[in-house]
């Protein structure tokens, strides 16, 4: 096997980044107008979380790690400080990006550049997380809520703005869920694959207890086309297993899929085998079969800069006219 203990470890100091804290949107930043059908099914998405919450129902969202290098971190926030969302749920590279930005105010690095040197992902500072990871692990803590604790116990200069950090502040669940040799942290020779897939499995089990609750409630895929999917696909499969069994059911609820591509069609009907759109987990997934006895699937296409604000704001209105009308 690979010997990790030849590996030459840099620090971060000696890193370009490619993304600043200064790209995080202010919270009122007013988002790009977006196609009429996405936002429209925005429309739908943001009343739909506030319905959930009045129901006491899930409102989950699952993200791949481009969801915190869009720079909506404030909004994120906004939206678990309201109860909008009740469980974040990451890929293994999110919850990097925002340890990095909450501790030296930067992230990402040029993959092209630094691979040609044999650098890329190896900086000291990521690194130190894996001695995070491990310690939580310890005590019995999934990988998210080690992280977020963590943050937020540091003396970073930018943690205001994690989104991890929040989370724990707030009671709101934060999972992750990661690949092992996914992330730029299975290089280095401290990592404890023992630890992470302890961590990260703790983790699936609270994923699977929120799906548990997902009743007349939101499931959001936001920019992950296979964890996102998979992971929720396990999680509804058991929750419901548990459920016949009580004689309840799982059924109605609402799910989205955010991302660039553009389908086009009925997109309540998977894709034929001989396209190679059926591969694509979150039409398959998450518009079609994990709907199909009730619930009801919208698809919203656009940047995650744009998209996750226009949710915010679609869920402030739903807010107000909700409040309008119980005042009348």
């Amino acid at each position: 096997m690979f010997d990790r203990s030849r590996l030459v470890i840099r620090p971060l100091s000696e890193r370009q980044h490619d993304l600043s804290i200064d790209r995080l949107l202010p919270l009122d930043a007013v988002p790009e107008p977006l196609p009429q059908a996405s936002q429209e099914a925005l429309e739908v998405l943001g009343r739909r979380l506030v319905e959930a919450r009045e129901r006491c129902a899930a409102r989950l969202m699952l993200m791949g790690a481009h969801v915190i290098r869009a720079g909506v971190a404030r909004q994120l926030i906004d939206m678990m400080e309201r109860g909008l969302l009740t469980h974040l749920a990451f890929n293994g590279a999110g919850p990097i990006h925002d340890y990095e930005l909450a501790r030296i105010g930067a992230t990402c690095e040029s993959v092209a550049r630094y691979i040609r040197s044999g650098e890329f992902g190896l900086w000291r500072e990521t690194g130190e997380l894996n001695d995070v990871v491990t310690a939580g692990a310890a005590k019995g803590w999934g990988m998210g809520e080690t992280i977020g604790r963590h943050i937020a116990e540091s003396d970073y200069p930018y943690k205001a703005t994690s989104v991890l950090a929040a989370a724990v502040r707030l009671g709101v669940r934060v999972t992750v869920h990661v690949g092992i040799g996914y992330d730029i942290l299975h290089e280095h020779p401290n990592f404890d694959p023992k630890a992470t897939a302890e961590a990260s499995y703790r983790d699936f089990l609270t994923i699977c207890d929120t799906v548990s609750q997902l009743e007349g409630g939101v499931a959001l895929c936001c920019g992950s086309a296979v964890m996102g999917p998979e992971v929720y696909l396990k999680a509804l499969s058991m929750a419901r297993n548990v459920a016949h069994q009580e004689g309840r059911r799982i059924a109605r609820f609402t799910t989205a899929a955010f991302d660039l591509l553009p389908l086009e069609g009925d997109l309540r009907r998977e894709a034929p085998r001989q396209d190679p759109r059926y591969y694509y987990r979150p039409w398959k997934t998450v518009l079609v079969r994990t709907v199909a006895d009730g619930g009801e699937s919208f698809y919203v296409r656009g940047d995650h800069r744009h998209t996750i604000p226009q949710l915010r704001l679609m869920a402030l209105d739903a807010e107000a006219s909700a409040a309008d009308r119980s005042g009348r």
